[in-house]
């Protein structure tokens, strides 16, 4: 052993750590193979059942000219329209998912043992377990609770034999991929070794100096040369630069998420200890609960919206457009914020009555939150904070106004632009996010956002959308 190179030793052991921990892997998949089954398969047949609730809506009335090229699916029911998105999922991975009445009736979906389960009674958020020619079922029920969709169910079923046969199926594969991917690692191994053991004094010294100043952004240099070390270099200053990138965009990241959960977990936080002050009614607590569970959705929904902003720049049609009543949702958002009364700040609404929209709610929820938070930001100890919303000819006009800081006269073209922050002194506060993504919702809805301030006076923003633009 003493006489073989440093290079064999190195491919020896690490090609019996991966030996090992491929027969251990096998052995752990051998062992826990039935527990794996079961919960693959209920997990699927749950989250299949759960996304398919989102995927039902009803309507009281519907114009079928302006749907004529929808792909979704509409059923007459309870004197209206069931709407059933075309991303309902009748049946994924052997996992089927049936709409039907209280009486088990089947209105939309599949199920391929109705007649075997006409005598299973519904019962909501229940998983159970029935056994059908020797073969094993598990069947999963959820009620429709929304307006309109009274009497409707959504049951799922999946069969314990699909699990069985997608584990035996990635088993078999297991057993031919991965020995030939260990002989391929093992070979990928002895060869890299013996690139990696070349004299790379320098490149080791390079990359120490990099470590200890902490600084990403300093390269390997050797000068001009095409040789393994050079190209070795080469790969460590990409690599080098691939993590910056990383560093830089998951800093990024949780500063955006702080950004975005702030809000909510305030609201939370201010509705708990304002309930908790004294003795309330049942239906003040029956309010506060309401709000929380009002906040703590928004919440489950932020980081998964963070990702969107992209997705809604590059494909806007993915978002949906629904009839709003926006004198409502204004008054509701409002109150929910003016909650968090920071700094003493008071928050009020003047909005104008019966103002329709057509537009996507989650996103202009994000629109005023945006707004809102960033004059809380901003804002002056026991200042305040007005919303306006009001309908003119042939414009919606909203505005949020402050009586907080202000902005320099130069930054104003600045503002909207992403992670921009005019003032330096709030940089850990937020994100430099929260305008740019105001101004995308705003583009998205055919509307354009502006700003007016005055250093030390305050700052007005200035949504106007279009009336009757999809």
């Amino acid at each position: 052993m003493k006489k073989l190179s440093l290079r064999v030793k190195i491919t020896l052991w690490f090609s019996a750590v991966l030996i090992l921990v491929v027969a251990l892997t096998y052995f752990a998949v051998l062992s826990v193979s039935r527990q794996v089954i079961q919960k693959t398969v209920k997990d699927s047949l749950i989250t299949t059942v759960t996304d398919n609730i989102d995927e039902v809506e009803y309507y009281c009335d519907i114009d079928f000219e302006h749907i004529s090229n929808d792909v979704d699916y509409y059923i007459e029911y309870n004197g209206g329209y069931i709407e059933i998105d075309d991303d309902f999922l009748r049946e994924v991975n052997q996992v089927y998912t049936s709409l039907c009445l209280s009486d088990k009736s089947l209105v939309y979906g599949e199920n391929p043992i109705v007649s075997k389960t006409s005598d299973l009674e519904l019962t909501d958020y229940s998983l159970r377990q029935i056994t059908i020619d020797s073969t094993i079922y598990y069947v999963y029920d959820r009620r429709l609770t929304l307006k309109g969709l009274e009497g409707l169910w959504l049951r799922g079923v999946v069969s314990e034999a699909q699990g069985a046969v997608q584990l035996s199926s990635i088993v078999r594969m297991s057993l031919i991929l991965l020995p030939v991917l260990v002989l391929l690692v093992i070979i990928g191994g002895y060869l890299t070794a013996g690139r990696t053991l070349k004299p790379i004094d320098r490149i080791s010294e390079a990359a120490a100096q990099i470590r200890q100043g902490n600084d990403l952004k300093r390269r390997i240099d050797l000068g001009e040369g095409g040789d393994e070390v050079h190209r070795l270099a080469d790969q460590f200053n990409e690599m080098f630069g691939r993590l910056e990138a990383s560093f830089l965009s998951q800093q990024q990241f949780i500063s955006d998420a702080s950004h975005e959960l702030r809000t909510p977990v305030s609201v939370i936080m201010a509705q708990c200890e304002l309930t908790l002050e004294q003795e309330r009614s049942p239906a003040e607590y029956e309010e506060a609960l309401e709000v929380i569970q009002r906040q703590g959705r928004k919440m489950s929904r932020l980081v998964k919206d963070m990702m969107y902003f992209t997705r809604l720049e590059l494909h806007p049609e993915r978002y949906e457009k629904n009839e709003i009543n926006l004198t409502e949702f204004v008054e509701d958002t409002c109150g929910d914020l003016a909650i968090i009364a920071e700094k003493g700040i008071e928050l009020s609404c003047d909005v104008q009555r019966n103002i329709y929209f057509k537009g996507n709610k989650g996103l202009l929820t994000r629109l005023l939150s945006n707004l809102i938070n960033n004059a809380y930001r901003y804002g002056k100890d026991g200042g305040f904070i007005k919303v306006s919303l009001k309908s003119e000819e042939n414009n919606i006009i909203l505005s949020v106004k402050d009586n907080g800081i202000g902005i320099e006269p130069s930054e104003l073209q600045n503002i909207f632009r992403r992670f921009y922050q005019a003032d330096p002194s709030h940089t850990g506060e937020g994100s430099g996010l929260g305008l740019a993504m105001a101004r995308e919702i705003t583009r998205f809805h055919k509307g354009e956002i502006s700003a007016e301030s005055k250093l030390g006076v305050g700052s007005t923003f200035t949504v106007t959308f279009p009336k009757n633009i999809l």
